[in-house]
């Protein structure tokens, strides 16, 4: 049988003979390349479909970017000028930096005119010799195949990730977060991404109110099922100035419980595939704009607790997995279903004025 394994199946698991209890993203890329690689967050000035209307207005009721993003909070550089600076930031933070990846993170990235898309992605690749790949995080109603072939390209000559925002498999959840997409439009993504050698990431958060433990279950199950490389795993958290921040400050959702949230996301773990990198185990905002909770600022207690709380059970990352009854390799590639109102928006010709190529 055909294992839809990456390649480098070997430095996957590596993790297991280290006595490591999850397959951590940044030992895993200190294998792949041999030292420390740092994400170089940017910022190019997207939108989404579910703010401008082409889909929805209003965002996602969690998202206020300048929260999750430090260069909204100020007047966008370019993104040469963002890569220069963010370089130079982590070498005066790290003494020994490898490479660095250029991270394109806030709204969603390939949400623009596909040829605008590759000036800036090749942009990003050339602009700093130690620049070792891409990392674009997007919306899966959002990569017809004209965006997807072009990732593809890209990832012919780079290291390159899509980092899609699954959130939740459960529909009713998407809608309460007004992401505007069903999860059936991941699936799709997924299945046309397979296979075109970049590598997929799946953007989970756990603590969405009206999900049973369950329910968030189902969503671990799904990664396997879908065959995903990699995930990033985060509680729901709320900021000042959103509809969930709102409402928490109101009594009307609460947040999960330290505890709750330790043992929800090692159950979780437990069911994801051993080769899967973990990309990120928790999520933050900036004391200023952090309404709730507040324990998830603390970072180093929640990783050695997720350590400790696995040792105590003596189980590791995939010590629940089961392997899918058909290898995602061998699920069929589907029809694009793009939102017509999206892939115009996509394929058009022109430029948006927006995006920070250069000075506006």
């Amino acid at each position: 049988m055909k294992s839809y394994l990456s390649p480098d199946i070997e430095n996957r698991l590596a993790w297991q003979q280290e006595g490591q209890v999850m397959n951590s993203f940044g030992a895993f890329l200190k294998r792949r390349h041999g030292g420390r690689i740092q994400r170089v967050s940017i910022d190019a000035g997207f939108t989404c479909p579910n703010v401008d209307g082409a889909v929805a207005r209003g965002g996602c009721n969690f998202c206020d970017n300048r929260s999750f993003s430090p260069s909204r909070r100020v007047r966008l550089q370019k993104v040469a000028e963002q890569l220069e600076t963010g370089i130079q930031t982590v070498r005066r933070r790290y003494s020994k930096v490898s490479g660095f990846i250029a991270y394109f993170q806030p709204a969603t990235n390939t949400y623009a005119p596909v040829e605008q898309l590759a000036e800036i992605f090749e942009l990003a690749l050339s602009i700093h010799p130690e620049i070792v790949g891409l990392a674009i995080g997007t919306r899966p109603d959002c990569v017809p195949e004209s965006v997807l072939s072009l990732i593809e390209k890209l990832a012919a000559t780079h290291e390159v990730s899509i980092e899609y925002g699954m959130q939740s498999i459960h529909d009713d959840s998407l809608r309460w977060m007004n992401r505007a997409h069903r999860h059936e439009h991941m699936i799709n993504a997924i299945d046309r991404s397979r296979g075109r050698k970049f590598e997929t990431c799946a953007h989970v958060i756990l603590g969405i109110p009206s999900e049973t433990h369950g329910m968030m279950m189902e969503t671990a199950e799904e990664i396997s099922r879908l065959g995903f490389d990699a995930i990033k795993l985060h509680n729901l958290y709320a900021v000042k100035g959103t509809p969930l921040g709102t409402e928490v400050l109101e009594g009307k959702v609460e947040m999960m419980e330290y505890q709750t949230y330790l043992h929800t996301l090692v159950d979780f773990l437990e069911r994801i595939p051993p080769h899967v990198i973990v990309e990120r185990i928790s999520g933050d905002a900036p004391p200023d704009f952090l309404i709730a909770p507040k324990w998830c600022l603390r970072k180093s207690e929640l990783r050695l607790d997720i350590e400790n709380e696995f040792r105590r059970r003596g189980t590791i990352q995939g010590s629940c997995w089961t392997p899918p009854s058909v290898q995602p390799s061998a699920r069929p590639i589907p029809p694009d279903i793009t939102p017509e109102q999206i892939r115009s928006h996509i394929e058009q010709r022109g430029r948006l004025p927006v995006l920070k190529l250069q000075d506006q």
